[in-house]
């Protein structure tokens, strides 16, 4: 009786592990197909942009709830490129939570694709380790659109952060000042399968990519394959 209550009970464990797993790779997987979507819309956003950000965090089905000014609910995963100032190749997913902030006025509960943009390598330090407040510990702005249109206004310069969202078909830059931004590491370790920080996965050498994460990683090799940062920097 006792031996059989043991099994059952592991049985029930191992299984609820695995459906945590096929959930945080179900959202890892769905952020890749909400990227190579918007990326593939003329127009999304600005090609210098892409060529010259250091991460991209996308959140799929973000819930914003309540009536009036609401708060924000999401999770999904950040991409960074590899190597010492974030001039590498593309590397591997890192599960990210978004929390609370006003997105803007709204009536009922929606679901809303957003993606952000991480600009430089100071916003990207301030998202490994610990939650970030969205223009507090980080300045965040409403990223412009048009894949040939000018990035060079002085929000898009100013910040570390650029936001857009996805509603309904309709794609525009959004402000989500207010809102936090943490390492999932919970979500990891389903994706990966062993306990792992963010700060590992971005900073480590030879993690893999997972096979959920092949689509979000596919499209930025595709879309934006080398940092062109230091090129805009010197003015070449």
């Amino acid at each position: 009786m006792y031996r059989s209550t043991t099994l059952t009970l592991c049985l029930l464990l191992v299984s609820i592990g695995v459906d945590a797993a096929n959930k945080e790779e179900g959202r890892l997987e769905n952020a890749g197909v909400v990227l190579e979507e918007i990326l593939g819309v003329p127009d999304s956003i600005p090609q210098e942009l892409l060529d010259t950000a250091e991460c991209i965090i996308v959140i799929p089905s973000m819930v914003k709830v309540a009536l009036g000014f609401g708060g924000s609910y999401g999770r999904g995963a950040m991409v960074c490129r590899t190597g010492q100032g974030f001039n590498g190749p593309w590397g591997a997913p890192a599960m990210y939570a978004l929390d609370g902030g006003s997105v803007g006025l709204q009536l009922g509960a929606q679901a809303t694709d957003l993606v952000l943009l991480v600009m430089n390598e100071r916003g990207v330090h301030a998202l490994l380790d610990s939650k970030v407040k969205l223009g507090g510990n980080a300045s965040a702005a409403a990223g412009p659109k048009g894949r040939d249109a000018s990035a060079s206004t002085d929000a898009t310069l100013r910040a570390e952060i650029l936001s857009y969202s996805r509603t309904r078909g309709l794609f525009a830059g959004v402000s989500i000042e207010g809102a936090s931004l943490r390492p999932d590491d919970d979500a990891s370790e389903q994706v990966y399968g062993r306990r792992i920080s963010a700060h590992t996965i971005v900073t480590g050498m030879g993690i893999s990519v997972p096979a959920a994460g092949r689509r979000f990683v596919d499209a930025l090799e595709k879309n934006a394959p080398r940092n062109e940062s230091q090129k805009v920097t010197n003015g070449q």
